[in-house]
């Protein structure tokens, strides 16, 4: 009995995905590109714009974070077949569409903004005309554009941008809650899938805290310390485009209804009796998990001060939602109560304020000063939606800056 529970296991840790589940449905194929260019550590599809036979007033599109590589269907079904038809209204305006994927989305940063660098040297040096590029990604993706434009600058090579925009991008670091990062340690003698996103260099860069093993104390990656001395070294921002972000997230201080300290999650056998998952809550040993079952325990994970990161205004994520429904599929007795939580919060999609702070995690970001901002231009959406969902919102706020 025990064996096939450690079976059972075993299996929900292969199929759990920190964005998506490792199993997700297929989705369309994407239409046929134009054309296909290999790139290092990636590549990108080109598909020009109404009318054109070439590359013409070119936008240059990062892929995001996930285990593996690029998924340029799911890419595109999610900016095209969704809400809005994003891709649709970019090639009516007869724009071309470079799209960049990477061979390993998880990789580290540093790495695949060579291929974004890459990206807008082949687009300039295919291009007809000399219109100037929008330059930007999604969640990841526009962490890497922006280092990678950033770095251009830096040596001096034209980057022939006049935009930069990010969709959602972590720019001040992006929240997975400390229970699963640690069930993702407490899972690893099984299957360390899970644990090989949560720790990849990509995932460590971006998360604004990180523990190293299941006890420890949730701390500052050292790759994530490294990252930004290296952003820093190039100037943080490219400095000739205008740089415009968007955020899945509100606003106005108004999360998204995730209660601190209430339970999110909890399990009742056969494989997890007595592991739950609280929402993130304040308090200097605020506990958020205790990790029970056939793989050992009671582990009880707690947190240093920190503010109520889960229910907070951004974009949010199926972080409780995927590990539960696995958890479920595989025979658990489960009692989900939270899907979703904050993933990339609204003062970091918008570079403002940063994430250790409840009044900064909650502000009213309208009426900050002008001062404060990294950003020339921002939008905040209307209610915390998914993270980097294309809205109709977001969608003709982007189409309407496109460069002239």
């Amino acid at each position: 009995m025990a064996d096939s529970r450690t079976d059972k296991a075993k299996q929900a840790a292969g199929a759990i995905g920190l964005v998506t589940p490792q199993t997700g449905a297929a989705v369309p194929p994407a239409p046929v590109r134009d054309e296909e260019w290999q790139l290092p550590h990636g590549s990108a599809r080109v598909y020009y714009g109404a009318g054109a036979k070439g590359v013409v007033r070119p936008v240059v599109l990062a892929d995001g974070f996930n285990l593996g590589p690029s998924d340029f269907d799911q890419l595109w079904d999610g900016l095209d077949r969704g809400q809005f038809p994003f891709i649709s209204g970019l090639l009516a305006q007869g724009r071309t569409l470079v799209l960049v994927g990477f061979t390993e989305r998880s990789d580290s940063i540093l790495t695949n903004a060579e291929t974004v660098s890459a990206a807008i040297l082949r687009t300039i040096a295919e291009q007809q005309g000399d219109a100037r590029l929008m330059v930007g990604g999604f969640s990841m993706g526009g962490i890497a554009a922006r280092y990678a434009l950033a770095k251009l600058e830096y040596q001096r090579i034209d980057h022939h941008t006049s935009v930069y925009v990010s969709f959602d991008s972590p720019h001040r670091g992006a929240w997975v809650p400390i229970g699963l990062q640690a069930f993702a340690r407490y899972l690893a003698d099984t299957d360390d899938t899970y644990l090989r996103q949560i720790s990849s260099p990509a995932a460590q860069q971006m998360l604004w805290r990180h523990p190293e093993d299941i006890d420890a104390a949730p701390e500052q990656s050292p790759l994530r310390t490294q990252f930004l001395q290296q952003l820093r070294q190039v100037g943080g921002w490219p400095r000739i485009p205008r740089l415009l972000g968007v955020a899945s997230g509100r606003g106005d201080g108004v999360g998204n209804g995730v209660r601190a300290g209430a339970k999110a999650l909890s399990c009742a056998g056969p494989v997890l009796d007595g592991t739950y998952f609280l929402a993130q809550q304040q308090g200097e040993k605020a506990e958020v998990a205790v990790l029970n079952g056939v793989l050992g325990g009671p582990h009880t994970i707690t947190t240093p001060g920190f503010p109520e990161l889960d229910g907070a205004p951004g974009g949010t994520l199926e972080s409780f939602g995927i590990v539960g429904e696995v958890l479920s599929g595989i025979g658990e007795s489960v009692d989900l109560t939270h899907r979703a939580v904050c993933f990339v919060p609204s003062v970091s999609a918008v570079a403002v304020r940063d994430l250790d702070q409840q009044d900064d995690l909650y502000v009213t970001i309208d009426d900050l000063s002008p001062d404060e901002f990294e950003l020339d231009e921002y939008l905040l959406s209307s209610d915390n939606t998914p993270h980097a969902a294309m809205t109709p919102a977001i969608g003709e706020w982007v189409l309407d800056r496109l460069p002239d």
